[in-house]
C-alpha cells in the first residue's frame, strides 16, 4: 500500500510539472501577442478648417483702398486707379504753369473715391514735397519754399476749377489749404463713401506771390528759369 501512494504522488507530480510547462509556454504566446498589438495600434486624427461653404477660405480681411482720377471729367469710373507711392498720378496745371511770374497762379483738378470692394474712410490733405523721380531745375528747392497753394473740395463735381472755387461764396467748394507750398496740408479730412458710394472733387491753386521777397542771401534773378513738381499725398483711415 505504501508503494502504490507513493507511485500515485510521483506520477501526479511529474503530470503536474508537464501542465505548467504548458501553461508558462501558452501564457507567454499571449503575452507575446498583447505586446504587437500594443506597438501595433490603431491610430486616427479629425481635422476641420474654416471655409466659406463652398471650398473656399472662410476667414479674411476687410479692404480700405482709395483711388485716384485726374482724367476730366474725373467721374469715370474706368479712369479711377491707384497710386499709392510718390509721385503718384500726374496732375497738370497747363503750359502757362512752365512760365509764371510773380502774381501769377494755376489751377488743377482731380478726384478721389473708395474701390467697389473698399470700407468707408476719411483722407485728409498731407503739405507737399518733391515729387520722387522727376528732374527739377531747382537745387535749393528756391522756387519750391517760394511757391504758395491753396485746395478746394466738394463732395459735388466742380464746375470750373480756377479762382471762383475759392470765393467762399454759398455753395462753393470748402477751402481746406491755404499758404506756403512745402508747410501747407489740409485743415480738415474728407469722408469716403464705402465701395465707390460716391466721390469727393479737388481742386487745386499754385501761385508765386506778389510782391515777391527773395529768400535771404538770394535776388530775384536766383529764381528765374527754375521748374518745381510738388507732390501730396491724401493719408487714408478707415472707419
Amino acid at each position: 500500500m505504501t508503494s502504490h501512494a507513493s507511485t500515485e504522488k510521483n506520477s501526479g507530480g511529474k503530470g503536474g510539472t508537464r501542465r505548467k510547462v504548458f501553461a508558462l509556454a501558452a501564457a507567454g504566446a499571449v503575452l507575446g501577442i498583447g505586446a504587437t498589438a500594443t506597438l501595433a495600434a490603431w491610430t486616427d486624427s479629425e481635422w476641420v478648417f474654416g471655409g466659406d461653404g463652398a471650398g473656399g477660405p472662410g476667414i479674411g480681411t476687410s479692404t480700405f483702398e482709395v483711388q485716384q482720377n485726374t482724367v476730366a471729367p474725373f467721374n469715370v469710373p474706368t479712369d479711377f486707379v491707384s497710386e499709392d507711392t510718390n509721385p503718384g498720378g500726374e496732375i497738370t496745371f497747363g503750359l502757362d504753369a512752365l512760365d509764371i511770374s510773380p502774381g501769377d497762379a494755376v489751377y488743377s483738378a482731380m478726384s478721389l473715391r473708395t474701390t467697389a470692394t473698399s470700407l468707408a474712410g476719411t483722407v485728409e490733405l498731407q503739405p507737399a514735397v518733391p515729387a520722387a523721380g522727376i528732374a527739377v531745375t531747382d537745387p535749393d528747392e528756391l522756387l519750391f519754399d517760394a511757391l504758395e497753394v491753396r485746395v478746394a473740395t466738394s463732395a459735388t463735381p466742380i464746375a470750373v476749377c480756377d479762382a471762383t472755387a475759392f470765393s467762399g461764396a454759398p455753395g462753393a467748394p470748402t477751402v481746406i489749404a491755404d499758404g506756403p507750398l512745402g508747410t501747407t496740408g489740409g485743415t480738415a479730412t474728407q469722408a469716403l463713401a464705402a465701395a465707390a458710394g460716391g466721390i469727393q472733387y479737388y481742386c487745386f491753386e499754385v501761385s508765386l506771390p506778389d510782391p515777391f521777397v527773395p529768400a535771404t542771401g538770394f535776388t530775384a534773378d536766383d529764381y528765374m528759369g527754375l521748374t518745381a513738381a510738388p507732390a501730396w499725398n491724401f493719408e487714408g483711415e478707415a472707419d
